[in-house]
């Protein structure tokens, strides 16, 4: 697999360009959960790229930048670090926190969510 991973930079500016477009409850909700980006393993699909870079904590979930498949994600986590959940999703920063907001203030589980990849759908060839 051909993958770089996305500067320090290069995320800075999604995460400038996403607090712009957030609504002003979302954007409470943001200032309330980010953290300064920081690379956090994931075992496989992260091995490559030294992690992920994740953006915010909440509690047991952490959200995370996918640059392999460009798009934000939510995972559990249980030891500061690492996570183990991976998601292919390829949603804005913002409409991430607008579930995880949602997930807050129902208890609604979190939906629309595309799994790891199948076995054998990516091949080097």
């Amino acid at each position: 697999m051909e993958w770089n991973p996305i500067s320090e930079s290069s995320l800075w500016d999604l995460l400038n360009a996403a607090e712009l477009r957030m609504d002003p409850h979302v954007g409470r909700f943001w200032e309330a959960v980010r953290i300064l980006p920081e690379k956090w393993a994931q075992h496989p699909y992260g091995d490559v790229g030294g992690g992920f870079w994740v953006v915010g904590v909440l509690g047991s979930r952490v959200i995370w930048f996918n640059d392999i498949e460009d798009g934000f994600n939510v995972s559990n986590y249980k030891m500061f670090g690492e996570f183990f959940d991976y998601w292919c999703d390829q949603h804005e920063l913002e409409i991430v926190l607008q579930h995880l907001l949602h997930f807050v203030q129902t208890g609604s589980p979190l939906v629309g969510r595309a799994g790891p990849p199948l076995e054998g759908v990516y091949r080097d060839t």
